[in-house]
Formats: C-alpha cells, sequence, structure tokens
C-alpha cells in the first residue's frame, strides 16, 4: 500500500482534532498508558517522536539526545516507569536550543513551576524532587515499546488533555484523513441533536428501547 504524504499544515490540523478522535480514526493500538498526564494543562503535542531509554534513576541519556535530536522533535522517553527527576529548567532550556518542541515520559520531572511559565509541553507520569545519576544510557534513538505504544524515530506523537497516542509515521496522512472524516460525521451528529434527535436514533440503536 502507498504511504500518503504528511501535509505540512499536520501538526494545526492535529491540534483541531485531538488526541480521542485521532486515536478512534487509527484504528490502530497506538494510545500510551493513561497515566501519563500534563504537567499543566493545555499541554498540546504533535510532532514527529526522537525515542530513547533511561535506566532507572540515571539521566544520562537525555543529555546525549541533545546533541542527536532532529529539530522540531519530540522526546519520547522510557525509564522503566521509575519516579524521578529527570528532567528540570536546565535540560528545558537545552531541549528549547536544541528546536526540541516537547518531553513525553514514564518517569518524573520536577521544576515544575519553571516548566508551566517557559509553556514548555510536559508529558510525565510523575514529579518528584529527587535527582538523577549520569552513568548509562541504554538506547538513544532507537525503536522501543513505550507503555503499550510502539515507537521509532519519526512517528507522529499526538498528546493533550486527554492523553498521549503514538501514530506510526507510515498510518499518520491515513489518520488525520480518517479523523477529519470521522470529525464531520460527528459534526453532523450534533447538529440533529440540537435539532431534537436522539442518540439512539442517531447510532442506530432503537432496538434497545425495548429491551433495556
Amino acid at each position: 500500500m502507498t504511504m500518503l504524504p504528511l501535509p505540512l499544515d499536520f501538526h494545526a490540523r492535529a491540534k483541531v482534532l485531538g488526541s480521542s478522535t485521532l486515536y478512534e480514526a487509527s484504528h490502530l493500538p497506538c494510545a500510551v498508558d493513561s497515566a501519563i498526564r500534563p504537567i499543566w494543562d493545555g499541554a498540546f503535542i504533535s510532532a514527529p517522536a526522537y525515542p530513547l531509554e533511561c535506566s532507572p534513576g540515571d539521566n544520562l541519556a537525555l543529555h546525549l539526545a541533545m546533541e542527536r535530536v532532529p529539530r522540531g522533535s519530540v522526546l519520547v522517553v522510557g525509564t522503566g516507569g521509575f519516579i524521578a527527576g529527570y528532567w528540570g529548567e536546565v535540560l528545558t532550556v537545552a531541549a528549547e536550543a536544541a528546536g526540541v518542541v516537547g518531553l513525553v515520559i514514564d518517569g518524573g520531572v520536577r521544576d515544575i513551576a519553571a516548566l508551566k511559565k517557559r509553556q514548555f509541553p510536559v508529558f510525565a507520569r510523575g514529579i518528584s524532587v529527587k535527582g538523577t545519576v549520569k552513568a548509562c544510557a541504554p538506547s538513544v534513538g532507537q525503536p522501543f515499546n513505550f507503555n503499550g505504544a510502539l515507537v521509532a524515530q519519526g512517528d507522529w506523537v499526538v498528546a493533550d488533555d486527554d492523553g498521549v497516542i503514538i501514530i506510526p509515521k507510515s498510518d499518520a496522512a491515513r489518520t488525520l484523513a480518517e479523523g477529519e472524516a470521522r470529525a464531520s460525521k460527528e459534526a453532523q451528529m450534533m447538529q440533529a441533536l440540537t435539532e431534537g434527535r436522539s442518540t439512539l436514533e442517531l447510532m442506530n440503536l432503537t432496538e434497545w428501547r425495548t429491551r433495556a
């Protein structure tokens, strides 16, 4: 099957649709563990992934990534779910200088007030004051399974208040197109609802009126 080219305005169109609509449109197991949440309300990411893995309590891989990550990428960081302050204000400043547009990490972060002030979008499993060592880096730029979704460099990450999804780059354009078709259909349904029709009728569920 021919892969559709990714539209240049993918970011803006994905923001209109949101992660939930795109997840449903993808028909793929691309949703990340729902415990990974935005650090500040309204944070949004739509960007290609740059994956890396940290050992528990060790953030050396993040520092290495700053010299390798393509500009415009979002860091997707596995830690094995270990909660520590892998990321804070110093790495945020370094990331902005490197052209990184966001962070998704299954561990912890800190310096929350600074992250909010800088409006740097971060999605994390937790918050921790505990620092980290710099001793080893399991992988930088290599694919891995990130909390329920496979991630490779260039896969598309969409993250908002509903959650985080990682769409394989080969499916990103198709998912966007199907997401917009789904949103259009839902808009028509909501218009019909305002005109007095019911969800049972619109979703062909009227047979349940006599069963329930």
